[in-house]
């Protein structure tokens, strides 16, 4: 049997190594188009920081860890599929027949139609290259705008404050993190940033960037007639599935890869897990892109299982977000932004930036959202994914939500 892994990310590596597990005789190649060891581009933000070097955002420390479990590294880029010959078409030249393919090729930034973003000093932040560019502008005092403050906007974030550059935010939606926040919840964050220096616009756009008069300077221009000058500008506007090389091949994609609960394709042995997956949401019953670590480990964890025969289905994936913006923790999980049909709970204490949102269906929580609560994360996680029946704690949590932590041992106890 011979598995083929296109992108060798999170997914991918998670992938590769249950195969072996499961089979220790089968053929395992894994692809990557980068030039550095398998990695974490979450990790990134810490290589920034100066935290850890850069083979601290390996995925694996051990020199041989892949050569030992006679997995096959291959650095190329892949640029088609036949599926009917069952080959991967590598831009190398080489082609590599499989019997069963598994794609996690994860997602790429988006690139807003500005213009200007091609001038030198404009950056993304997502490659091992991305970010020794953004170390060697990002000096202390250095004028910093990036554009975006979504998830991973808010990590980047964090990274060039350490570094003590001069950091302006340009946010085109209402509030800070606005696809994993509520209102009052990324206003609260928005507030934290700027008591601690971050300058952050938003309902704004950035219109263009030009070239400064001053040296290698960059002016750029907002949609409110501003102008923020800078040394450094950083896009971090979201994310797409990789998918442009599956076309014309008969792989179906919607915005990414559509699986079923058993990340198989339309195609007979040819898999998709990870940011590219559009799989069914645990939420929602539909299918859903959930660009997230943990949901693309499990993701790859079943698909792995499927191509060695041994039959499993995702109960679906969780939106699940836990975010360290400049040492404010906030998190969100399920149908945060809550259901019309059901009722919800809020608690906010501005002074003390703790906030908590709660979201039930009948009596069941279906959606969470916390600020400054962390040792509560684990118990909505809990309640959410286990689907648990509150009975008669779910009006008890209507009038004092701060209680979750009673209703999940009330309900693990009555369910023991």
């Amino acid at each position: 049997m011979q598995h083929i892994i296109i992108g060798n990310g999170p997914a991918g590596v998670v992938a590769a190594e249950t195969l072996r597990k499961i089979d220790p005789q089968a053929g395992i190649t894994l692809i990557g188009d980068e030039p550095e060891p398998p990695y974490s581009r979450m990790a990134l933000p810490y290589l920034m920081m100066g935290n850890i070097p850069e083979a601290g955002t390996y995925l694996r420390k051990g020199e041989r860890h892949f050569a030992g479990l006679g997995i096959t590294l291959l650095q190329d880029r892949v640029q088609g599929l036949d599926t009917a010959k069952r080959t991967v078409i590598c831009a190398s030249g080489q082609r590599l027949v499989y019997d069963r393919l598994l794609i996690a090729t994860g997602s790429h930034p988006v690139t807003p139609p500005i213009p200007g973003l091609d001038l030198p000093g404009v950056h993304t932040c997502w490659t091992m290259a991305d970010a020794r560019s953004i170390i060697a502008r990002a000096a202390p005092g250095a004028r910093v705008v990036q554009v975006g403050a979504g998830f991973i906007g808010c990590i980047i974030m964090e990274a060039l404050v350490s570094r003590g550059v001069q950091l302006t935010v340009v946010e085109m939606g209402d509030r800070m993190v606005p696809r994993m926040m509520t209102p009052v919840a990324g206003t609260m964050i928005r507030q934290w940033c700027e008591g601690r220096g971050v300058r952050v616009h938003v309902n704004t756009r950035v219109a263009a960037i030009v070239r400064a008069q001053d040296g290698d300077a960059l002016c750029v221009q907002l949609d409110s007639g501003d102008e923020l000058p800078a040394d450094l500008l950083i896009v971090s506007a979201g994310v797409l599935p990789n998918v442009k090389f599956l076309e014309g091949s008969a792989v179906t994609c919607a915005s990414g890869i559509l699986v079923n609960a058993g990340m198989q394709t339309n195609v007979e042995g040819v898999y998709a897990a990870g940011d590219v997956a559009e799989a069914i949401d645990f939420s929602t019953g539909n299918r859903s892109l959930n660009a997230v670590q943990p949901n693309a480990v499990e993701q790859a964890r079943i698909a792995a299982l499927n191509m060695a025969g041994r039959p499993v289905a995702s109960r679906g994936s969780l939106a699940l977000n836990v975010l360290d913006t400049l040492g404010l923790i906030s998190s969100s999980f399920g149908k945060w932004w809550g259901d019309p049909a059901g009722e919800t709970v809020e608690l906010v204490d501005t002074e003390a930036y703790r906030y908590l949102s709660l979201q039930f269906q009948d009596d069941v929580l279906v959606g969470a959202t916390a600020i400054g609560l962390t040792e509560h994360i684990g118990v909505l996680r809990g309640l959410i994914e286990g689907r648990v029946k509150l009975g008669e704690w779910k009006n008890r949590l209507l009038r004092e939500p701060m209680l979750v932590m009673d209703a999940y041992l009330a309900c693990a106890q009555a369910a023991a």
